[in-house]
């Protein structure tokens, strides 16, 4: 039998071990989540989102288990992780409720003689692939709508967070839906493509690397399927010459660090106007000296470990490079002893000035604690290089002036536009990715689109 071993990359140990669902594992889960899809589409919206909200709540008492869990498989410092539940509560709910409002039927003009409305049906079976970064926020995004729509939903959670999906699906149970409507399996790579291609799976649901959305959209290429893909990011943000520098850079700094900046949503390259570059500069260094870096199972670290060492091996190539290229590195590593005495992953914090485009570290994703940091002469400025990229996730821009950040914000090629804050999800409004950051939408009522199916009803009076 084959086995997945999680790492955790807090003390480099196996934390999980499981085993992997074979074919005819999968074949089961398929044809059981597909009869049970049959009734769940028939019950009632009031009656799913009675069983919904008392999965939420169960997932919600069990948030001190939850976190520990999740600090160990990513590495999220424990005074952060019970954030990651609050986040899963104010989505499930929210979307709950934005279901029973874009989920009725919909009225079109009166015509005599006739009676008209579409409604929306689900598609059958979502397969969901969910990433470890923020395993709970980002799987919530798609399982709780897809449940909603009237959908059945068969979970692979990333094989450095399985727990998550264990515990989501023991929750779901717990709260009485079907087994068979909702169920998890642990899968290698290729038996994911080989779900993804099975005829029984009518929509995919991704979150993960750019690389990783092509594979699952190769692997059902052959199929007319479905899929909503998100995918990396490069997400700036922008200080105006109006704005406050210091509040500024509280905001940024947070958004590019917290997590160890892995975040797809994160803040990866920030541009200032050239005359608060240096009290910017100045605050952000003072906010990243002031972190703590160790054991993220001590309540008073402040940044953990990234999820492993090939991925802080990745982050320090990019920071050396850069440097090689004339960046200037403002953090001195000897500041954060953790680094050296813990090792890889345990990755000392980094900001660099002196820094262009012709470097990685400011066009290719990073996911790691370092950001760049360069002066612009006006608003066209900042907009030619936030739009120089191959991604566009969200834009953060720092300004007191809303019309000011409506007008930049307009010009940017990115799926949500901040202003005055970063690297969050509102679920009454939709997340969504242009360019190589993504394709289709979850949240907000928009989200409910892409898993249901319109059906018009043309109904003549005799």
């Amino acid at each position: 039998m084959t086995t997945q071993k999680t790492l955790s990359p807090v003390d480099g140990r196996v934390y999980v071990e499981r085993p992997l669902a074979s074919l005819e594992d999968l074949g089961r889960a398929l044809d059981a989540a597909r009869d049970a899809q049959g009734a769940w589409r028939a019950t009632s919206l009031e009656d799913r989102a009675t069983l919904l909200r008392a999965f939420v709540d169960r997932v919600v008492d069990d948030k001190d288990r939850i976190a520990e869990e999740l600090t160990w498989q990513m590495g999220r410092p424990i005074a952060h992780s019970p954030g990651e539940v609050r986040g899963f509560e104010e989505r499930g709910r929210r979307m709950i409720e934005l279901g029973l409002e874009a989920l009725g039927d919909q009225a079109v003009p009166e015509k005599a003689g006739f009676t008209r409305y579409i409604r929306r049906e689900p598609l059958g079976v979502v397969l969901v692939l969910a990433p470890w970064n923020y395993p709970w926020l980002t799987a919530v995004n798609a399982v709780v709508p897809a449940l909603m729509a009237g959908n059945a939903v068969i979970l692979k959670h990333s094989g450095q967070t399985p727990l998550v999906a264990e515990r989501m699906v023991e929750h779901a149970h717990a709260a009485g839906l079907d087994p068979r409507l909702f169920a998890f399996l642990h899968l290698s790579h290729d038996d994911v493509g080989r779900a993804v291609a099975d005829p029984r799976v009518d929509f995919v649901a991704f979150t993960g690397s750019v690389e990783g959305g092509r594979a699952v959209h190769e692997a059902g290429a052959s199929r007319f399927l479905g899929f909503g893909l998100e995918l990396g990011g490069k997400d700036p943000g922008y200080v105006c010459d109006d704005a406050d520098p210091e509040a500024a850079a509280e905001g940024l700094i947070d958004g590019a660090f917290f997590n160890a900046g892995q975040s797809c949503c994160g803040i990866e390259r920030i541009y200032v106007a050239r005359a608060l570059f240096q009290p910017f500069v100045d605050k952000a260094v003072s906010l990243v000296e002031s972190y703590r870096l160790g054991d993220p199972t001590d309540a008073a670290t402040t940044l953990g470990p990234v999820v492993r060492a090939s991925a802080a091996g990745y982050v320090q190539r990019q920071i050396d490079a850069a440097v090689a290229a004339g960046a200037r590195a403002l953090i001195d590593p000897a500041r954060f002893p953790a680094a050296q005495e813990r090792g890889a992953p345990y990755l000392a914090p980094q900001i660099l000035i002196d820094v262009d485009h012709t470097m990685d570290v400011m066009r290719e994703e990073s996911f790691g604690p370092v950001v760049g940091i360069m002066p612009v002469d006006d608003d066209d400025a900042a907009v030619a290089l936030m739009n120089d990229s191959r991604y566009g996730l969200t834009a953060a821009i720092y300004t007191p002036d809303l019309e000011r950040a409506a007008r930049i914000g307009h010009r940017v090629e990115t799926g949500t536009v901040f202003m005055n804050r970063c690297d969050y999800l509102d679920p009454d409004l939709a997340w969504v990715g242009v360019k190589d950051s993504g394709r289709g939408c979850t949240l907000s009522r928009l989200g409910y689109e892409q898993l249901t199916r319109p059906k018009s009803f043309h109904l003549r009076h005799a």
